[in-house]
């Protein structure tokens, strides 16, 4: 199984760590598209382990619009952070 298809939350944890660990060396280095584009796959990683840990089935997709509001759906709380996901999506 390729680690973008396990079913189990800690491993996109883990991938949403490295994600943002390099979107902090790219921020550092000044690459803005560089460091935006793994902000945006730190997220997704992170709300697709957040979903897999409540019993939802995994797909590919990658809009962090998609994401949120399936979040939404299990913790209303998550509504504080569409209009941030609308602007990295």
């Amino acid at each position: 199984m390729r680690r973008e298809e396990s079913l189990y939350p800690e491993d996109w944890f883990r991938i949403g760590d490295n994600e943002l660990k390099r979107a902090k060396y790219l921020l550092d280095g000044a690459d803005l598209v560089g460091a935006g584009f793994n902000v945006q796959q730190s997220i997704e990683k992170y709300l697709k382990g957040y979903l897999l840990s409540r019993g939802w089935e995994l797909r590919r997709i990658h809009n962090l619009e998609t994401l949120i509001n399936e979040a939404i759906r299990y913790d209303p709380s998550f509504e504080q952070f569409r209009a941030v996901c609308q602007k990295i999506t």
